[in-house]
């Protein structure tokens, strides 16, 4: 009887994992489908390509994406200001068409912007970061203010208020499990991880595309501001901020954000109850405190 009970666990196991490749390479398929309507472009950079989108007019909005992102995931943050502003979306190092610099630093990718925006033509611009993306707008903040007018901060990552003792030598996902089919499998388990619908998969796909900048953001990345946090003196920002964070966020802590937005100079926080790590609900809320807040840069800006 065991051997029969075992057989048929096999047996539906199997059936489980043929169902689920099939349906996974076909997201993947249809991901890639997804990818073609961006109309995303390569620009050939001092060390290498970088892809992005660059569409719209107006004030520029460069757009940070985070981890397991890249140029669509950089765009579709800042769709809804599309009408209103530039938007240039490029891939970070190592994700979706994007070589890396060097070592991947969020001082390296910064440098990597600044020849980006020069390619462009473009002076200044708004950064606008979300999650992993946060330590390579403040690196670029801190270093080229000439280039800055703002910062815009989606439950980013933060600097922290106190050197810390330890930290790990690697934050996020180990790269065993990055590829399509693992995550896609792993995905009915990102609502009690992360808080997201397990649909959030089908914006991460293709995995495979986007690996080296997964594992660049957990080995590098994600620990840079604990790492080198005497190189983050954020007291020393020269243009205002604009933090946007959910109270119920479950991958970057509210708490240690409401501790740090205390070290920067001119910076306006906006909590919400609710909404977790794509601050999901709050759209018109945070579309309309985004162009407020660059209309004052500009009013100011206008004054000096």
């Amino acid at each position: 009887m065991w051997i029969y009970i075992v057989g048929g666990i096999l047996l539906l196991f199997a059936a489980y994992l043929i169902i689920q490749i099939v349906r996974c390479n076909t997201a993947v398929k249809e991901s890639k489908e997804r990818l073609a309507v961006y109309g995303a472009e390569t620009v050939d950079l001092s060390y290498g390509k970088m892809s992005y989108v660059d569409t719209g007019k107006g004030e520029v909005i460069l757009s940070v994406h985070g981890i397991f992102g890249g140029y669509d995931q950089a765009y579709d943050t800042c769709k809804d200001f599309n009408s209103d502003y530039r938007i240039i979306a490029p891939s970070r190092f190592g994700y979706l068409g994007s070589d890396v610099l060097g070592d991947g630093t969020p001082a390296e990718q910064t440098a990597a912007y600044v020849e980006l925006l020069d390619k462009l033509g473009v002076d200044k611009a708004y950064l606008l970061a979300t999650s992993a993306g946060g330590s390579a707008a403040f690196r670029f903040a801190l270093d080229h203010p000439e280039r800055t007018k703002g910062l815009i901060l989606y439950c980013s990552a933060m600097p922290f208020t106190e050197k810390p003792e330890k930290y790990p030598e690697y934050a996020g996902p180990p790269a065993f499990l990055c590829n399509d089919l693992t995550i896609f499998i792993m995905s009915p388990m990102f609502e009690p991880i992360m808080g997201m619908e397990p649909s959030t998969i089908y914006g991460m796909l293709p995995v495979s595309e986007r690996k080296t900048g997964v594992v660049l953001d957990a080995s590098v990345t994600n620990l840079d501001m604990a790492k080198n946090y005497d190189d983050y003196h954020v007291e020393d920002l020269k243009v205002p901020t604009l933090v946007f964070q959910a109270k119920d966020d479950k991958l970057v802590s509210y708490s240690d954000t409401e501790k740090a937005v205390k070290r920067i100079p001119n910076c306006s926080f906006i909590s919400f109850e609710s909404g977790g790590h794509l601050l999901e609900g709050h759209g018109e809320e945070i579309k309309e405190a985004v162009s407020k807040f660059i209309n004052d840069c500009e009013k100011t800006d206008c004054l000096v």
